[in-house]
């Protein structure tokens, strides 16, 4: 048997929350008690009176293998991870190769096994290819080990598909988790479509290549009754819509990114191609608007849209450079910072980030700090300021669109299964 204890922390989760010190005792990789413990151990990790938290589960990731070993792999995905709190990641299917089989998830989960700190839990495509025309065999991928299906980087444009996807997917009660992209109207398009674009002279991307398909989704999930997830929201209006078509859908839920609430298309001054992201930066009216939609419960995730592009790509023209981000290490940092305050804790940051992501997935014993759960946990000192620097990031994409700015909320430990998996004073993953 394998004996842990986490001692001097204290517990942060939504339902299990305390400012007195605790001791967390984990006995094979499951937490086995929580509260003034006094028992033989094999391993004592003092946490120093900083707060332990869930582990961080990514419902928005990027991956790329076999034959982009310059972008992150899945070792490389995993310590990044680990250094930003996470001990979940999903991975989106549009991969090399795609998920858009059961070989391939086969292949994706044994791979993950082998190479894998954190655990790893890849999403099906929603269609053969990414290339929206032929539905994949869902129930198939779903035997081998997919948590949910995804058109994560080639949004479905045709609404007939979509919905008998919707549909069927009853049938296996599992997420759909879909982008809100009309690519008629944003196909060749680099930035938001406005004064910023207008200034650089720019192709811009209108809001509503977003906010039509947000309609059409929720309308179709809403018929179909289906578990829909609609990610990377980026207007106001879209959050508006989600909001109304929450009151005819309880299985409606909606995810963001950091950098939708915490930047703004300004970030692409000067052509900064590090801010050349998709769906693309908004107005400061729009990221006033995603905060307030996290803050009011429309808005139920916080992933970290880490889509990682090697720097060569990015270190060119605008209009050519690469869109992605690199994100994993910094996501909770910039959203406890921008987010947290009197009125908004973090334990629901944690909701967003932790909680809320294992119940939309399926993952039961993950999510919280609880007898019985997995021992999936961070130590965070939520007062340790540091500046951002993308040189110091494990991820190979060592840039930021965040570079010099000075956030709060240090990961100093990550356990995955009751194991020392990051520690930042050895610098160790």
């Amino acid at each position: 048997m394998k004996r842990t204890l986490i001692k001097n922390c204290r517990v942060i989760s939504p339902e299990c929350t305390a400012e007195s010190l605790n001791s967390v005792y984990i006995l094979n990789g499951k937490i086995e008690d929580i509260g003034d413990i006094n028992a033989e151990c094999d391993i004592v990790y003092d946490a120093g009176g900083n707060y332990l938290i869930p582990g961080l589960i990514d419902m928005n990731c990027k991956i790329c293998e076999a034959g982009y070993e310059n972008k992150d792999n899945l070792r490389v995905l995993s310590v990044a991870a680990a250094a930003g709190g996470y001990t979940s990641l999903t991975i989106a299917p549009n991969t090399q190769p795609i998920i858009d089989n059961k070989t391939v998830v086969d292949y994706v989960i044994q791979k993950a096994k082998n190479e894998s700190n954190v655990n790893i839990y890849p999403y099906g495509s929603i269609t053969k290819g990414c290339l929206g025309e032929e539905i994949t065999e869902i129930g198939k991928m779903i035997g081998k080990g997919i948590i949910g299906i995804s058109d994560n980087g080639a949004p479905v444009q045709n609404s007939g598909l979509l919905r008998d996807v919707l549909t069927y997917s009853r049938m296996f009660d599992i997420p759909v988790i879909t982008n809100c992209l009309d690519k008629s109207l944003s196909d060749g398009r680099v930035i938001n479509e406005g004064i910023i674009s207008t200034k650089l002279g720019l192709f811009g991307s209108p809001r509503e290549a977003e906010e039509i398909m947000v309609s059409r989704n929720i309308i179709l999930g809403r018929y179909a009754k289906a578990r829909l997830h609609l990610s990377n929201i980026t207007t106001a209006f879209s959050a508006e819509l989600i909001e109304r078509g929450k009151k005819y859908n309880s299985e409606l839920s909606a995810g963001t990114c950091p950098h939708y609430f915490s930047l703004t298309e300004e970030a692409a001054e000067g052509y900064n191609t590090l801010a050349k992201i998709n769906p693309p930066l908004r107005t400061a009216a729009d990221t006033e608007a995603i905060k307030e939609a996290i803050w009011n419960g429309t808005i139920d995730v916080i992933a970290s849209g880490h889509t990682p592009a090697d720097y060569d790509r990015k270190s060119v023209e605008f209009d050519l450079a690469a869109f992605g981000i690199s994100s994993l290490e910094t996501s909770f940092a910039v959203s406890y910072t921008c987010l947290c305050g009197e009125n908004f804790g973090p334990d629901r940051l944690i909701e967003k980030m932790s909680t809320n992501p294992a119940k939309i997935l399926g993952l039961k014993n993950k999510g919280i700090i609880c007898k019985g759960y997995d021992a999936d946990l961070a130590i965070v000192d939520f007062d340790n300021e540091y500046e951002v620097k993308g040189e110091n990031f494990h991820s190979k994409a060592k840039y930021t669109p965040f570079e010099g700015r000075k956030v709060k909320g240090r990961v100093l430990k990550t356990f995955v299964g009751g194991k020392l998996v990051y520690d930042l004073q050895n610098n160790m993953s």
